[in-house]
């Protein structure tokens, strides 16, 4: 590494590149840094089990990377990326044999939900069409909404608990247990402040754009993302360890795609003792348990709806969803936990060898939980898809400390970059006029403990380097 740049960007995952390419697109000069010998944080594809079975390292199933405000402006299909998109978003099975989806169609999904029919309709048909006038404040840090009056009746509903929502608004147990298996993304107790929001959004997504995965593996974002950054004359470093920021070469701006806990261990930066105390007091969430299958047959649900699902939601009771996201956060491990798997070769052969499968799972476990779940996630699996532990030909699993050492930013195995509880949604990592800018006016922070929050979606990144553009560069270029 050599010369001088306009911006350095520490860490490949999505912000870091979104970040990257925003300042670039700007016509600044900018190098992304890893630390890894390949890019992508948390987004990678590897043959984990088997030759040709491809698996999904941390994320894969990305209705947010689809979705994203920024990343939808880039022309990523022109450096290969594809859409899958299953025919069901997602798909909740019950105990007896039933099963809800989660239709693109809100008709469609409504006329299982019974005595809730009407009131489903009723509801996500307004919230769909308030959607274009909400998602960039949704999805971004706080400010005044361009659309007051379809913000404020979103966020009415969005602030709720998911306990809360579910209960007021539908009387059948199995429409709470379908709205639960969205709003457990949080990785927050049910009853919390604002988990409502979650179930919230990524079914007006199922509705708009659905749940899709990219071809070939979830790494094939980074991949379009790099080759656009590339192309507009980004540089990318790989395997080097940032210990220190004198180290890099002289830049006039720093973003780091990093959690507090590693940018706290970072040399040379002038952060206020105050401001250092608020980093070190940042909160991190619920970790997860992983397990990637090579499989001999397709997971054998029982229900049609699940075989034509992307991914299935599994918890069998609404008690049991809020015990299992509870229990969690008292350190406690859920005997029945709340299990979401994604089956991608039933789409996407292309990850597997001819005639064989690949699954992916986790669940949620107290953050740092070295306990194997395993049995735990198979016998979830299997009251759904009886005969699935005889498709299994190798298993990989990860703990959340494992997952944690594959990529740092999931601390503990949280997956979200710090806990998304209220308190933490919009002003992470700490209570700042800029949650992105420091007291250092040369560093920003890009990762997913800024807002929005987790989730592939790249806005953390977008949004810092817009401020960025703003503090440093902007009068200059005009």
């Amino acid at each position: 590494m050599s010369g001088d740049f306009d911006a350095i960007i520490v860490g490949s995952g999505p912000n870091g590149f979104a970040a990257g390419v925003y300042l670039q697109q700007k016509g600044l000069k900018t190098a992304i840094i890893e630390q890894s010998s390949t890019l992508g944080g948390g987004v990678k594809t590897l043959e984990l089990s088997l030759p040709g079975f491809k698996h999904d390292i941390a994320s894969a199933i990305h209705p947010l990377a689809f979705d994203s405000p920024f990343f939808k402006t880039l022309p990523l299909a022109d450096h290969g990326l594809e859409w899958v998109h299953p025919a069901i978003p997602y798909a909740h099975p019950f105990s007896d044999g039933d099963a809800f989806a989660c239709y693109p169609d809100i008709d469609q999904t409504a006329q299982q939900l019974g005595k809730d029919a009407d009131r489903y309709q009723r509801l996500f048909r307004k919230l769909v069409s308030q959607w274009k006038g909400v998602a960039n404040t949704v999805l971004g840090p706080i400010s005044f909404p361009r659309h007051p009056l379809k913000m404020a009746d979103f966020g009415i509903r969005a602030l709720m608990s998911a306990r809360f929502f579910a209960n007021s608004h539908f009387r059948e147990e199995k429409t709470r247990m379908f709205f639960y298996g969205a709003a457990a993304h949080s990785t927050l107790p049910l009853n919390k402040l604002a988990t409502a929001s979650f179930g919230l959004v990524l079914n007006i997504i199922g509705h708009t754009t659905g749940w899709p995965f990219p071809k070939g593996g979830a790494g094939r974002i980074i991949d379009a993302l790099g080759q656009y950054y590339q192309k507009l004359g980004g540089k990318v470093f790989t395997n080097h360890l940032v210990k220190d920021l004198e180290e890099l070469p002289r830049s006039r701006t720093y973003l780091l795609d990093l959690t507090p806990r590693q940018i706290l261990k970072i040399r040379g930066l002038h952060f206020s003792s105050s401001y250092i105390r608020k980093l070190s007091s940042y909160k991190y969430g619920a970790g997860v348990f992983k397990i990637d299958w090579a499989l001999s047959d397709p997971i054998p649900f029982t229900n049609d709806k699940c075989r034509q699902a992307g991914t299935v939601h599994l918890g069998y009771s609404a008690d049991e969803i809020e015990a299992s996201e509870s229990m969690i956060h008292h350190h406690k491990i859920p005997k029945a936990p709340y299990v979401l798997v994604s089956q991608h070769t039933v789409f996407d052969p292309s990850r597997a060898p001819a005639g064989k499968h690949t699954g992916w799972a986790y669940c949620h476990v107290p953050n740092g939980s070295s306990i194997d779940m395993t049995q735990a996630i198979e016998n979830q699996i299997e009251i759904a898809a009886p005969g699935f532990k005889d498709c299994i030909i190798r298993r990989v699993t990860h703990n959340a400390p494992q997952l944690e050492f594959l990529n740092p930013n999931l601390v503990g195995g949280d997956i979200n970059g710090g806990m998304q509880h209220l308190g933490q949604m919009f002003t992470r990592p700490v209570a700042w006029l800029s949650p992105y800018s420091t007291p250092d006016p040369r560093i920003y922070i890009c990762s997913s403990s800024t807002p929005p929050g987790g989730g592939v979606h790249g806005m953390c990144g977008y949004h810092a380097a817009r401020r960025a553009w703003k503090d440093h560069f902007r009068k200059e270029h005009q």
